[in-house]
């Protein structure tokens, strides 16, 4: 999906953030933000220059979102990349296509990344269900992507209700933990 498609969605939704799994990631930023988008997040490994569009998305009047694959480090992001950044996705599948299953060896980067950033919104995208809510919740993301898990679900409202649900009573211990510090 791109510009075309947010475009016609905005006028019926307010969300509209962007995963764009693009190897350009600086010639998508102006149209994206033209049709609506509020969030655009790109993949670190498809430029040699990740700050600089984190600036050019600020500068198209977006929030920035930095996405990393599976066997890409936490490191990557940590620094002045995530310090720039609105939100740092780890993807816990390969990115492209729907229904794979859920690597459960990328919740040690989103451990690392939330006790680094607690306050930057750390998301998860890939396998996620009612099986694997936990582990990531747990490990500290605050913003889940589910597809497959949601849309075969039989009651699809109930189980975004208990995802939602389980990241906030997580994020609230954590937040709790950090203020008694």
């Amino acid at each position: 999906m791109g510009a075309p498609i947010i475009a016609c969605l905005r006028p019926h939704t307010d969300a509209s953030d962007c995963h764009m799994m693009v190897s350009e990631p600086l010639r998508w930023i102006d149209d994206i933000a033209k049709a609506g988008g509020q969030m655009y997040c790109f993949h670190v490994e498809a430029t040699d220059d990740p700050l600089g569009v984190i600036k050019a998305v600020h500068a198209a009047g977006m929030k920035a979102g930095v996405a990393i694959k599976p066997k890409t480090p936490a490191e990557a992001v940590m620094g002045e990349i995530a310090e720039a950044a609105d939100m740092i996705l780890v993807m816990t599948v390969e990115p492209g296509f729907g229904g794979q299953k859920y690597m459960q060896e990328c919740m040690p980067k989103v451990e690392a990344l939330r006790a680094k950033y607690p306050d930057l919104d750390i998301e998860v995208d890939g396998g996620l269900s009612m099986q694997t809510i936990d582990s990531s919740a747990e490990a500290g993301a605050n913003v889940i992507v589910a597809g497959t898990g949601i849309f075969k679900a039989d009651k699809p409202d109930e189980v975004i209700s208990i995802f939602r649900n389980k990241v906030n009573t997580v994020q609230a211990k954590i937040a709790q933990k950090n203020n008694s510090q």
